[in-house]
C-alpha cells in the first residue's frame, strides 16, 4: 500500500485529485491505439497529441488525436487549438 494510512490517501486525492492518474490511463491507451493502427511506433519519437486536451475534455476518438514529433506536443501543453 503506498499510503501510511487511508488518511495520508485521502489527503493526497484532496491535494491532486485522482485525475491525474485516469488521464495517464486515457493517454496510455490512445498510444496503444495508435500502435496498433500503425500511425506510430516503438521508438519513434512520437507523441499522441489530443487536439482537445484529456484534461480540458477531450476524448481519444479519431477526430481528436494525432500523431506528432515529440517536441511539438511538449511545446503545446495543454492548449487548445486556436485559442491562446
Amino acid at each position: 500500500m503506498p499510503y501510511a494510512d487511508k488518511k495520508d490517501k485521502k489527503a493526497h486525492d484532496k491535494k491532486y485529485g485522482k485525475k491525474t492518474k485516469s488521464l495517464r490511463v486515457l493517454r496510455n491507451k490512445a498510444r496503444r491505439k495508435a500502435l496498433r493502427e500503425g500511425r506510430a511506433s516503438k521508438g519513434d519519437d512520437t507523441h499522441v497529441d489530443h487536439k482537445v486536451p484529456l484534461s480540458k475534455g477531450g476524448g481519444n476518438g479519431d477526430g481528436n488525436t494525432r500523431v506528432v514529433k515529440a517536441e511539438t506536443n511538449m511545446k503545446k501543453y495543454n492548449k487548445t487549438t486556436g485559442t491562446a
